[in-house]
């Protein structure tokens, strides 16, 4: 998307028009649903928290800031990141953290992102089926801290959690993993 046109879609949304806010809604959310998936993991509440992160974007979109034109859609997207990392905390805050029963529809892996290969969208897919099993608090501080690049502090804060605890699940979190990457290179070394 051009320059101008990305800029004329947010003077759009910072006034309310609807045809603007759709059109960014169109453009990101495929972003939008692949971040909150990597912290939800059934589709009607990853779908409803997206809807409710863009709510909250179109919202706050008057204090959305960004000095340099260049840098304008990355610093959108982070902003919009932001967001539904939060939406998606909040609700994993309100059901206490439990784990989540369900998939992503297939179709979801094929909403294209302009800046993927599709080389990167079958590693992602994988990552993120790996993270899909870890425990709720361990999944999310690996997201939030390996993925997203909070620091422990920040998740602290987010979580309400004493920052040897975000370290700690990190721990474990990577230790899982490396266990889940050993046994995928045996099954495959198996099916060979």
């Amino acid at each position: 998307m051009s320059l101008d046109k990305l800029k004329t879609i947010i003077n759009g949304c910072r006034e309310g028009d609807h045809k603007y806010q759709k059109m960014l809604y169109d453009t990101y959310r495929a972003f939008g649903l692949k971040t909150v998936f990597r912290y939800i993991y059934t589709y009607e509440d990853a779908l409803e928290i997206t809807n409710d992160g863009f709510v909250k974007f179109f919202l706050q979109i008057d204090k959305f800031k960004c000095e340099n034109d260049v840098d304008l859609e990355r610093f959108l997207m982070g902003w919009l990141k932001r967001i539904m990392i939060n939406t998606s905390i909040d609700l994993l805050r309100k059901k206490m953290l439990l784990p989540e029963i369900g998939g992503m529809a297939e179709e979801i892996w094929d909403m294209k992102e302009r800046s993927a290969s599709p080389e990167q969208m079958v590693i992602y897919k994988d990552l993120i089926l790996l993270i899909k099993k870890l425990p709720p608090p361990y999944r999310i501080v690996f997201n939030m801290h390996v993925i997203d690049g909070y620091t422990h502090t920040e998740i602290a804060e987010n979580l309400k959690i004493p920052v040897g605890t975000s370290k700690s699940n990190l721990l474990r979190a990577r230790a899982l993993m490396q266990n889940y990457l050993q046994q995928n290179e045996k099954l495959a070394a198996c099916s060979i």
